[in-house]
């Protein structure tokens, strides 16, 4: 039975998992990719596959540091392989980086043989993700107020500080971040990223910015950030 596991290219006295290690193993990195993938769902928007990857992604590393099992030309090839992974996929968020890191990192403990370390490595992470996102840490005070502001004016309307005054007096900064043409030329759509002083009072901030636009479109949105920055 043994020698159905056995490789074509082992040289004596080469070091040969056995089947048992093999698979107390990868069972203990399959249980880990459950346990990383139940924390990032924790309080947060997930899509199917990327839960799916993370669970399976800790057994796969397990496998292959297994079979590279010190050999520094194999594990040389085997780098190589997995950075060719990133130009094959779409950019992701900061935390589902993070998250693909720590799952690679609880594959590589197991596929070392240490799976006490895997384990304890799983849960201590584990637990603080779970911790963060119920703490909401690290989430903008006061998001409420910042706004992006997107007002339609006529081409014949200088907007040169043409709404400052307003939002001086509503806003604690107001940024003009973007302006383009629209309608073949005859408008101008202007994008402001503002920080309102009183949420409450964007209603009347947008009857007074109708008055100086002509009453044309305005649309205001939650201020975003870029998500495939770090």
């Amino acid at each position: 039975m043994s020698e159905l596991f056995k490789g074509l290219f082992d040289m004596e006295g080469a070091y040969v998992i056995s089947v048992t290690d093999f698979l107390l193993c990868l069972a203990c990195a399959l249980v880990l990719g459950l346990i990383m993938a139940a924390a990032y769902m924790f309080k947060t928007r997930y899509t199917k596959s990327f839960v799916v990857t993370l669970a399976v992604l800790p057994a796969v590393v397990c496998v292959v540091i297994m079979m590279v099992n010190g050999n520094i030309g194999t594990g040389v090839a085997v780098a190589g392989a997995f950075s060719l992974v990133r130009f094959r996929s779409a950019p992701g968020t900061a935390k589902e980086i993070c998250m693909l890191f720590l799952a690679m990192g609880a594959g590589l403990i197991a596929g070392m043989g240490y799976l006490g370390f895997a384990v304890m490595f799983t849960v201590i992470m584990c637990t603080l993700t779970m911790l963060y996102n119920f703490l909401d840490f690290g989430a903008k005070k006061n998001a409420a107020a910042y706004k992006t502001f997107k007002i339609t004016i006529p081409e014949d309307l200088d907007y040169t500080d043409v709404f400052e005054p307003l939002f001086a007096e509503y806003a604690d900064s107001c940024e003009l971040v973007r302006v383009i043409t629209t309608n073949m030329g005859s408008m101008f759509r202007l994008t402001y990223d503002v920080v309102l002083k009183d949420a409450a009072k964007e209603k009347e901030l947008i009857d007074k910015l109708r008055t100086r636009n002509g009453n044309l479109e305005i649309t205001v949105s939650k201020q975003e950030t870029k998500e495939n920055s770090l």
